[in-house]
């Protein structure tokens, strides 16, 4: 059933605008008339504006601003990353989701996509505030063959892909925030969470979540975020195809890790420091059990964060929340 609806919409684009006779299709597929009609009603259902004519047939007048399996699929430029994907209408974490398919075995670069998350999680499990039809929230479900101490690498690989691809696909000048925010002007954009199951000497898989505003007005966000929250609509002013945003995000981010996984993770590094926003500059740093202000003076090969403190001190912190001091 899925697969003829499928096939169907392909046909239909591929004539499009112009209109496909029903006994061309029933002949195509070898179906029946009324198989046809339902798959279209199907596709309506689906929010594409179909057409249909006596004599003439069915054409595709407009397709929906939905994160579809179909539609991020068609026109894709990637060797392996999103060419599985899963699509969901709401779901609790597209992160949860890769991660059971990890466990049934899904294949490397599977792509888990939702437009409603109803228990998304950030970093140290905070709530992550979800619109539905506006933003991009997905998970990517990867096995890089390195060793599980450079897993917390993949994050940054993320954030310089991310940052990259919405700035050529907008014009926004997203920039990072250590470790896994992209901020827009000092207001939060984006936020990236990796997890990974793991042995001693063996990433058995990593899940990489992200969240990106997009079509977000500043009144969709709730009251206590606006002033640091921000969305690609709100800096362009016009709003933008989510699909063509996704698609140019998966591209570049395949390109980064592949780069990563050849050359290593000092290529990453170099091009995370020119993005970054949180570097050489004042900064408040919480972790889970403690406060630290200080000069954000560098990171290291790791990707840790080198804290100089008041008293002249040096700190590295592997993990934690940054707020800016101006």
């Amino acid at each position: 059933m899925v697969i003829l609806k499928r096939a169907i919409l392909r046909l239909l684009k591929e004539f499009r605008p112009e209109y496909v006779s029903g006994e061309d299709i029933c002949k195509k597929f070898n179906v029946t008339r009324t198989a046809v009609w339902k798959h279209i009603q199907a596709l309506r259902e689906d929010g594409y504006e179909i057409e249909a004519r006596p004599r003439a047939g069915y054409s595709l007048v407009s397709v929906p601003d939905r994160l579809y399996a179909e539609e991020i699929l068609d026109g894709l430029n990637s060797k392996f990353f999103g060419h599985e994907v899963y699509y969901y209408d709401s779901v609790s974490s597209t992160n949860d989701v890769a991660k059971e398919l990890a466990l049934q075995g899904a294949r490397d670069g599977s792509l888990v996509v939702a437009e409603e998350q109803t228990g998304g999680k950030g970093r140290l499990g905070r709530e992550w505030y979800s619109p539905k039809y506006k933003d991009i929230k997905f998970s990517l479900l990867l096995y890089p063959p390195v060793n599980p101490s450079e897993a917390s690498q993949v994050t940054m690989v993320t954030a310089v892909a991310m940052a990259l691809a919405v700035r050529k696909k907008t014009g926004v000048p997203a920039g990072i925030k250590w470790p896994n925010d992209l901020l827009v002007e000092g207001r939060k954009i984006c936020g990236i969470l990796t997890e990974m199951s793991a042995e001693l000497d063996k990433i058995n898989y990593l899940v990489v979540g992200a969240g990106l505003n997009v079509n977000q007005e500043l009144a969709d966000f709730p009251e206590e975020v606006r002033d640091i929250a921000t969305s690609l609509k709100v800096e362009k002013g016009v709003e933008l195809a989510r699909v063509s945003l996704l698609q140019a995000i998966l591209e570049e981010y395949e390109q980064w890790y592949m780069l990563w996984l050849e050359q290593g993770f000092s290529v990453i590094l170099a091009k995370w420091k020119e993005l970054s926003v949180s570097l050489h500059c004042p900064v408040r740093i919480h972790t889970l059990n403690k406060s630290w202000e200080g000069w954000a003076e560098d990171v290291d090969a790791d990707g840790a964060l080198l804290l100089r403190l008041p008293d002249g001190g040096l700190q590295r912190l592997i993990a934690g929340d940054v707020s800016l001091r101006v």
